[in-house]
């Protein structure tokens, strides 16, 4: 069940957040440049602004040495402080932040944190529902994680098929297997699901029909 969890979670944090940066991070620096511009002092703005950004951007890459180094402790403050600071990085390193705390065993710290992505209302809805679906990931109790993971679960969610497997695990976990034998096999066939996830469901299909 463990190493589920953790493909699943790499699924995400490899495929998903790099979808959702890559469709809004730009224009996240267009609003940041806009503002600038419209403030006056064009020439001195943009100069502060790249230098910040670069700045940032190597404190981002130091954080993430550090986490691969199992430094995961000082990768997480400074991913934090990334966060506290605004700017460009500030949502890929709290969601940073908050992964190394639960790596690190500190799973009420982090989920303090998705908790706080997922209620704050200036944020794209994705990014929320994402952070919910995490702490999904780290809630013990089965029907506790079903209950998060329900509004993801409905048709037209980007986050639908991920939510849906958490979901069979969570129904296994209480005992329910012709309920997870159902979500497997409606994911196993699903045109929407990623293939990794695809693939996970039809094993489970098999094993849970056999």
């Amino acid at each position: 069940m463990t190493d589920i969890f953790r493909e699943i979670e790499e699924d995400l944090r490899r495929d998903n957040l790099k979808k959702l940066w890559s469709r809004y991070g730009r224009y996240l620096i267009i609003v940041a440049v806009v503002a600038v511009l419209a403030a006056g002092g064009v020439v001195a703005w943009r100069s502060h602004e790249l230098s910040q950004m670069r700045a940032q951007s190597q404190d981002y890459a130091a954080a993430f040495a550090l986490a691969s180094s199992g430094k995961n402790a000082k990768a997480a403050k400074v991913f934090g402080a990334i966060a506290e600071e605004g700017g460009g990085y500030a949502l890929l390193a709290r969601f940073e932040e908050a992964a190394l705390l639960a790596k690190a065993g500190k799973t009420k710290a982090a989920l303090a944190l998705y908790d706080r992505l997922a209620r704050s209302p200036g944020l794209d809805p994705s990014f929320r529902n994402l952070a919910t679906l995490h702490a999904a990931m780290l809630e013990r109790d089965p029907q506790r994680r079903i209950d998060l993971l329900k509004p993801l679960t409905a048709k037209g969610s980007p986050w639908r098929p991920s939510a849906l497997e958490l979901t069979a695990l969570a129904r296994l976990e209480k005992g329910d297997r012709a309920g997870a034998l159902a979500i497997y096999k409606d994911l196993a066939k699903d045109p929407a699901a990623p293939p990794r996830l695809k693939a996970r469901a039809a094993q489970m299909v098999e094993a849970l029909a056999s």
